[in-house]
C-alpha cells in the first residue's frame, strides 16, 4: 500500500510540474517573440514585458528541475521546503503576469489595449508582422496560462506537503507484521482498527496453513524413565513394572513370590546364589 502510494502522489506531481512546464513555455515563447520585434523594429513596449519574460524564463527552468528530479528527491524535507518556498513565490509571481496582461481579456474587436500601444483590432503593426487583433489574441492565452499556472503551482505547494508527510509516515513505521514486512505503515488505531484487527484474526484461525496449536502440559505423556505412564481411557497413573499391574485376563502379571529356590542351584544361564 505504501508504495502505490508513493508512486501515485509522485506521478500526481509529475502531472502538475508538467502543466507548469508548460504555461511557463508559452508564456516565455510569445513574450521572446514581443521582445524580438520589438528590438528590430524599433518599438518602445513597457519595462514590464521583460519582467514577465524573466518569470517565465525563470518558471521553465524551475520546473524542468522540478520535472527530472521528481523520482529522486519527492518528499524530502529540505528538498520540498524549498519547493513549497517557490511554489508560493510563482503563484504571486503570476498573479502579476496576468495583471500585467489584463488587456487580452477583452473580446479583441474594435480597439484593442496591447504591449504596443492602444489602436483598432483592423490596423498591422508593420509589414509582415500581425495585426493588433492577433496581438490581443496573444495577450489573452497569456491571461489563460497565467491563471491556470496560478491554480497548479497552489496544487503542487499541496502535493509537496502531502509527500513530506507520507514519507515520514513510511519512516516512521517501516516493515513490521502489520504490513506484512514490506514498506507502508501499520493499522490505523480507533474503532476501525479494532473491527480490522478482529477480521484478521477469524481469517488467521480459518487459515487451513496456520500452525497448530503447542502441546498443553496435560497433553505430553510422562517419560519413560518414571515409574508410571500415562494410558488412555486410565484413571491415573498405570504401572508400568507391574507390581499391581494388569494382565490381559485380569490376573496380576507379576505376583509377588514367597518361595525361592535354594542357594548353588542352577538356573539356567547360571547359580542362583540366593
Amino acid at each position: 500500500m505504501g508504495v502505490k502510494t508513493s508512486i501515485a502522489l509522485k506521478s500526481l506531481q509529475w502531472f502538475i510540474r508538467g502543466v507548469q512546464f508548460l504555461c511557463c513555455a508559452v508564456v516565455l515563447a510569445l513574450f521572446s517573440y514581443f521582445l524580438a520585434v520589438a528590438a528590430q523594429h524599433n518599438f518602445k513596449i513597457p519595462t514590464w514585458t521583460k519582467a514577465v519574460e524573466g518569470i517565465s524564463g525563470i518558471g521553465v527552468i524551475y520546473t524542468l528541475i522540478g520535472l527530472l528530479l521528481l523520482c529522486c528527491v519527492a518528499g524530502h524535507p529540505f528538498t520540498s521546503g524549498i519547493a513549497i518556498i517557490l511554489d508560493i513565490a510563482f503563484v504571486g509571481a503570476f498573479i502579476y503576469v496576468a495583471q500585467a496582461n489584463r488587456g487580452g481579456a477583452s473580446s479583441c474587436h474594435n480597439t484593442v489595449d496591447t504591449l504596443f500601444g492602444t489602436r483598432p483590432a483592423t490596423d498591422d503593426l508593420g509589414e509582415g508582422l500581425p495585426n493588433f487583433r492577433q496581438i490581443c489574441q496573444m495577450e489573452s492565452a497569456v491571461l489563460a496560462v497565467s491563471i491556470i499556472a496560478i491554480v497548479f503551482f497552489l496544487l503542487s505547494a499541496i502535493v509537496e506537503v502531502i509527500l513530506v508527510r507520507h514519507r515520514r509516515k513510511e519512516a516512521r513505521f517501516g516493515p513490521s507484521p502489520a504490513n506484512n514486512y514490506t514498506s507502508g505503515s501499520g493499522r490505523k488505531g480507533g474503532l476501525m482498527g479494532f473491527f480490522r484487527r478482529r477480521k484478521g484474526s477469524d481469517q488467521e484461525a480459518m487459515n487451513a496453513n496456520v500452525l497448530p496449536e503447542h502441546t498443553h502440559p496435560e497433553a505430553v505423556r510422562p517419560s519413560y524413565n518414571t515409574e508410571s505412564t500415562a494410558v488412555a481411557g486410565h484413571e491415573g497413573p498405570y504401572n508400568k513394572y507391574g507390581e499391581s499391574g494388569f494382565a490381559h485376563d485380569g490376573r496380576v502379571a507379576y505376583p509377588e513370590q514367597s518361595t525361592y529356590p535354594p542357594a548353588g542351584q542352577s538356573y539356567g544361564d547360571g547359580t542362583y546364589t540366593r
